[in-house]
């Protein structure tokens, strides 16, 4: 992996990552870094889950496979959440 993938993937899990807490209702106990590790891992996910059901690739916006990754880093913030409580 070159730096700028490594910066894409940084910059995509911060986005997916503060999508997903403020997906999430009330206030969460974790800090931007591990916002930063769930979204990068729920976008991962969440592009082999949508190529998996074959709507990663559209024309246009793949915004099934954003909502997808959303959710993922969703449950992954809440589940952070509860487990360092």
């Amino acid at each position: 992996m070159e730096i700028s993938g490594l910066i894409s993937a940084i910059v995509i899990g911060l986005i997916i990552g503060v999508l997903g807490r403020l997906v999430v209702p009330g206030r969460q106990h974790i800090g931007i870094l591990w916002t930063i590790v769930v979204g990068i891992v729920a976008a991962l996910v969440g592009s082999a889950i949508a190529a998996g059901i074959g709507v990663a690739d559209t024309k246009g916006p793949d915004w099934i496979e954003w909502l997808i990754q959303i959710a993922l880093a969703a449950v992954g913030v809440s589940a952070l959440d509860r487990a360092r409580r």
